[in-house]
């Protein structure tokens, strides 16, 4: 039994609180903080109402590292599990070194000033972590995160060789917004409107933004126009699958939401640079963060599902294989069991499986590791006893 400290609460720090929450054995203590009390006083009312249980909240700014070490020296928590912005990982690991204390996120690192996300930044701290005799987890999210594990998984038990992988995110629901972002509208509008990238044959391939796209038909959800992103778990599977010749990240987008992005991206509300406006500096996409809906209120009215998988090419035997590992998960389904949108749980649960796999100790080890480095089969089997059954079909 242990007690955690969950840094976040918008819509996925919300799951993740809720699905701790039903899991006293190993959560016995939740404390849930945030810059914005309000919001932590929100999902105390939910988790009391849904789940029965108390939790504590508190208030921290998580880029005042001196003040993230205070808290978690009162909290005395066994794990902290980080679903802030990606800004805020290295202040929270550097609070987590200083504290001693394991560390797990669901995204990797993203400086402020700049649309760019990669894992050196988080691998750099790998010896110090490897010193303190303390563990970080990064990407124990879907994708990053569950994604990696279908990779890890089909290298241990479905392949002797993997050629190509391609990673396939559909959001096939309604929000009923003209225009919303499934998460952070700072963070999704960066990731989407940056150049594509990909690897192949030993190097890494660059493409205009979205100007790649491919159809695929999605389980229980049909065919989709898929987008080709840059999308971190790339840079680590590349890594950790052996013998790859291909990795690419494909995510689908309605036309209206296609139409809205390029005429905000055409009169700038996407910029991420400061501009003086009336005398005072403002960010436009900080700005326009302000204006859309908030992610975490979008699940009420949500209809339809998600439909997010790995499609896997090699060998097993000598005989060529072909096989797509999904999941879907139901909008409607995840706001009646935690109020939030399927967006918001997909990344949440797998984030409480990640953080149950550290405090039982049945993943283990000091330094910093990607999710995919470990032994998939004890968090798929926990996966789906938590909500987010997985399957394997033949292609």
């Amino acid at each position: 039994m242990s007690k955690v400290l969950i840094i976040g609460a918008g819509g996925v720090g919300g799951v993740v609180t809720h699905k701790c929450a039903d899991d006293k054995d190993t959560f016995s203590e939740i404390v849930l903080a945030s810059r914005t009390l309000s919001r932590c006083e929100r999902i105390q009312t939910q988790v009391r109402e849904l789940r029965g249980r108390e939790i504590e909240i508190a208030q921290v700014d998580a880029d005042d590292v001196a003040q993230t070490v205070a808290l978690i020296k009162r909290v005395q928590p066994a794990l902290v599990i980080n679903v802030a912005l990606p800004y805020q990982d290295l202040p929270l690991m550097d609070a987590c070194l200083e504290a001693g204390v394991d560390y797990l996120d669901t995204a990797n690192y993203e400086p402020p000033d700049e649309a760019k996300f990669e894992y050196k930044w988080q691998w750099d701290y790998h010896g110090r972590f490897e010193s303190a005799g303390i563990m970080a987890l990064l990407g124990s999210g879907f994708d990053p995160g569950v994604t990696n594990v279908f990779c890890a998984y089909a290298q241990k038990h479905l392949f002797d060789e993997i050629d190509y992988v391609d990673i396939l995110d559909c959001n096939g629901g309604d929000h009923g917004h003209p225009f919303a972002t499934n998460f952070n509208p700072e963070i999704n509008i960066r990731e989407i409107t940056q150049r594509g990238r990909y690897w192949e044959n030993g190097e890494w391939v660059e493409i205009d933004p979205m100007s790649q796209s491919r159809t695929f038909d999605f389980p229980a959800v049909g065919e989709r126009k898929a987008f080709l992103l840059y999308h971190e778990e790339l840079e680590s599977l590349v890594k950790h699958i052996d013998g790859l010749k291909r990795i690419r990240f494909w995510m689908t987008f309605g036309d209206e939401y296609l139409t809205h992005l390029r005429v905000l991206q055409n009169v700038g509300m996407t910029r991420i640079d400061p501009i003086e406006y009336e005398g005072r500096e403002i960010v436009p996409i900080q700005f326009l963060k302000a204006l859309l809906p908030d992610p975490s209120t979008l699940g009420e009215n949500y209809t339809g599902k998600t439909s997010i998988g790995c499609l896997i090419e090699g060998r097993k035997n000598g005989e060529p294989r072909k096989v797509f590992i999904y999941n879907v998960c139901d909008h409607e389904e995840s706001w009646e069991e935690v109020r939030a949108q399927a967006v918001s749980y997909t990344t949440g649960v797998p984030t409480m499986v990640g953080a149950k796999m550290l405090l039982t100790k049945q993943w283990r080890g000091s330094g910093v590791f990607n999710i995919e480095q470990l032994d998939p089969d004890p968090f798929l089997e926990e996966l789906a006893v938590r909500g987010l059954p997985w399957h394997v079909k033949e292609m």
